[in-house]
């Protein structure tokens, strides 16, 4: 099947929408299916044998400059426009006019392909193209849920601020509504999906996620005393500052602690002031931007494994942890059981939020390390079984399958046109011809995932979620 699979972004490193990308694409296209990402910027790292044609914004969120005015000179048409002001606004335009730049990429390209399969954009240009393609969206979980956390989280005019950053999630409800296939990692996400975008039940498929196999158990001995957790530090539902609160608990007990976090941040931000309040200098790191085989090291270098979060989608950390063989303890919370299994197999589940009961598991865990090695044998196992990327890609291809099915037995989303596809110098010559083979390296523009200014808006929510976390 020649397959469209597109990204509104695709950070290769730090983001769950990238790695998602890069794994799914790889997967299929060693079953012998065609695959070309269509791409807004940080571009994804690919694999040989997919392509990757670039789909150019305004990249108004990139470092070293983000939320940066661009000049005059740069605005080619109404949808650069259209995303300026709707940054100016407090506003996050991207899924938006990203789907309006890559319906016409498509529109000139239809022949060329089987279906498209988009990664939780959800704008309207994707109404469009299917008009013309079969659409499958993978959407995992509803940004609804971020919203609702980070407005809880909130006060003063920043949930007003926030509510504007958060503009989006409207948009994405109403394409979800009228899509025709969606596609989500675990029961849990399905479930909010249906309820908070209202989608019919009968219209969502639900395909996990896979592991990597370089994700494997480690060769040398564990450190004592070491926890490590994948979290985004300063996004409150990933529950960073439970799990410090926990440790301040266990330190007070006069229990020796390693705890490894990876992530970056913020200076001066809310886990930064959160660690000096506490005093857990002596006590925490924060490490980012490790390669994959350093990131594998890490995980099989824990004695025990923590997911703190208050929500996942599906939450690929703890699947790599698990695939690693590392025990853990994690939040009864989201599609996190679901990954686990059965609590005390693989995991102890702890309520999200509460750090006495996190501080108890992780100290009982730490101190039987014959049951913390059963669980991370068993962790294994089901890792093994149910997480690989060949598998995934499989369902997937069904489900694109029975896209395909639908489409020509005259299935098609019943809406209106959200607005005229602006002719741009984006659909003509070769910026929009695919790069065969191996897609070049990051940029430094592909290096971080934006987040707006602490004082007015919330960080960028990617799915997935994850520094390697938000996933």
């Amino acid at each position: 099947m020649r397959i469209a699979l597109t990204s509104y972004r695709s950070l290769p490193h730090g983001g769950g929408q990238g790695i998602y990308v890069r794994h799914l694409s790889r997967a299929l296209v060693a079953q012998g299916h065609s695959v070309e990402v269509f791409s807004g910027p940080p571009y994804p790292v690919l694999d040989d044998g997919v392509a990757l044609t670039r789909i150019p914004s305004l990249d108004l969120y990139r470092e070293p400059d983000p939320f940066r005015t661009p000049a005059l000179s740069e605005l080619r048409d109404f949808v650069d426009v259209e995303e300026v002001l709707t940054m100016r606004a407090g506003g996050f335009p991207e899924p938006r006019t990203f789907s309006l730049r890559v319906a016409r990429a498509l529109a000139e390209r239809r022949d060329e392909f089987d279906v498209v399969h988009d990664n939780q954009t959800l704008g309207p240009g994707l109404l469009d193209v299917a008009s013309f393609l079969p659409v499958v969206t993978t959407v995992h979980h509803p940004i609804t849920v971020d919203r609702r956390v980070e407005v809880e989280a909130a006060s003063g005019s920043r949930r007003w601020s926030l509510r504007r950053w958060y503009g989006f999630v409207g948009m994405q409800g109403v394409v979800a509504r009228r899509s025709e296939v969606l596609l989500c990692p675990s029961e849990s996400a399905a479930a909010d999906v249906v309820r908070d975008f209202r989608v019919e039940p009968g219209r969502v498929r639900v395909v996990p996620l896979g592991v990597e196999e370089r994700f494997r158990p480690p060769t040398t001995d564990r450190v004592p005393d070491r926890v490590v957790a994948l979290a985004s530090a300063d996004a409150p539902m990933k529950g960073v500052a439970t799990l410090l609160e926990a440790a301040a608990l266990l330190r007070a007990e006069g229990r020796r602690l390693d705890l490894v976090l990876v992530c970056r941040p913020r200076p001066g931000g809310p886990t930064e002031r959160l660690v000096d309040r506490l005093g857990l200098h002596d006590v925490v790191r924060f490490v980012h931007g490790l390669s994959d085989d350093d990131l594998v090291a890490l995980m099989g270098s824990a004695a025990v494994g923590c997911v703190p979060s208050w929500y996942e989608g599906f939450s690929l950390p703890t699947a790599e942890l698990m695939a690693c063989a590392t025990p853990l303890v994690v939040s009864d919370a989201g599609a996190i059981p679901e990954v686990v299994g059965e609590p005390g197999e693989c995991a102890d589940l702890v309520p999200p939020r509460d750090h006495h009961a996190l501080a108890r598991a992780l100290g009982a865990l730490l101190d039987d390390p014959g049951r913390a090695a059963r669980m991370g044998a068993a962790g294994r196992r089901r890792a093994e079984e149910r997480y690989g990327w060949g598998a995934v890609a499989r369902a997937t291809a069904a489900v694109h399958a029975e896209a395909v099915e639908r489409w020509r037995a005259g299935a098609r989303p019943a809406h209106v046109r959200a607005r005229p596809l602006v002719p741009t110098r984006l659909t003509v010559g070769r910026a929009l011809r695919p790069e065969p083979g191996r897609s070049p390296r990051p940029t430094p523009a592909a290096a971080t995932v934006p987040q707006a200014p602490h004082d007015t808006a919330a960080p960028v929510p990617v799915p997935q979620e994850d520094d390697r976390a938000h996933r």
